[in-house]
């Protein structure tokens, strides 16, 4: 795949932030009028002015708690993402070669070099993350470090690089933050329909149906999400990874050590999984289920992605 270059890929992730950033709050808004339509179905009072008001009432209370919450979750993405992966600080002494192969490669393209992190795991995984240059920052497992030679920890460290100049890791935070924001509404919705069902209200079957509303709208929206991440990011970040390092061989045979052994212990949340190289927890049996999820995963297979890296 031709690499169609960074102001390019820069341009079309950043109107996918700003569609995502319009996107949810329009769905949350929306969701909210349903909620109290549903509310007021069941009630026996379908006044619309009267459910418009109550609407108007309530929105920007939630608009303004989702937005706090969101710029909170927003500038707070390092230490979420560094507890959800065990990682820590790795310094320059620990590992001089690391620092080496990262520095040089970002002097080739003149940017600031990322902070670096590292993951004790002795598998084989690494991803970018971050908003600004100042959280840029790659993590590395111990296990690719120790197992990968120069050439091929260059590739790798390449299409991490190539994530970041990208704007991929941007989007990533964005998509990671609304899911996790519409998780947790869901979920507390989900807990409230089941107080009211023990403790007998007569609202609670209004409120089981709107989580109903809710699941059916955070699924079409994850599916939104992972469109927006699509698996090309992966293709493009494989392809600047060439382009800088000149070596294809190199990322192909990182890709392939890879692929023995990507699972690190410490990622459970799928949100975070998908930032890395390659998917680092335990693959599903195959099922005809897991073919449909496989549509909409946002890693390609990693053997296509090989086969390209060999035609190069």
């Amino acid at each position: 795949m031709e690499y169609i270059g960074l102001q390019e890929q820069l341009k079309k992730n950043n109107f996918r932030s700003i569609l995502l950033l319009i996107a949810f709050p329009g769905l949350l808004v929306a969701l909210l009028w349903l909620g109290i339509y549903f509310l007021g179905k069941y009630s026996g009072e379908l006044d619309i002015d009267l459910i418009n008001k109550s609407f108007l009432l309530i929105v920007p209370f939630v608009l303004g708690a989702v937005g706090l919450w969101f710029l909170i979750a927003y500038f707070s993405h390092t230490s979420m993402i560094k507890k959800a992966t065990s990682s820590q600080s790795l310094s320059r002494k620990e590992n001089m070669r690391i620092y080496n192969l990262v520095e040089n490669l970002c002097m080739s393209v003149g940017m600031k070099t990322p902070k670096i992190y590292i993951i004790e795991d002795d598998s084989l995984n690494a991803f970018a993350s971050g908003i600004s240059e100042s959280t840029y920052a790659v993590s590395f497992s111990r296990g690719i470090i120790n197992k990968l030679d120069d050439d091929e920890l260059k590739g790798v460290i390449a299409h991490e690089l190539t994530h970041i100049r990208n704007g991929d890791v941007k989007l990533l935070i964005v998509s990671i933050v609304f899911v996790g924001i519409f998780s947790f509404i869901a979920q507390a919705a989900f807990r409230m329909a089941i107080h009211g069902r023990r403790n007998k209200d007569s609202k609670a079957g209004a409120i089981i149906l709107v989580v109903l509303v809710m699941g059916v709208i955070g699924y079409l929206l994850s599916i939104l999400f992972r469109f927006a991440l699509s698996r090309k990011r992966e293709y493009l970040a494989d392809a600047g990874a060439v382009e800088l390092t000149k070596d294809a061989k190199a990322l192909a045979n990182a890709l392939r050590k890879i692929t023995q052994d990507p699972l690190i212990e410490a990622v459970e949340r799928e949100d975070v999984a998908q930032m890395f190289i390659e998917h680092p927890t335990k693959k599903k049996k195959k099922s005809f289920a897991g073919a449909i999820a496989g549509l909409f995963a946002t890693h390609p297979p990693i053997e296509e992605r090989i086969e390209l890296l060999e035609q190069f």
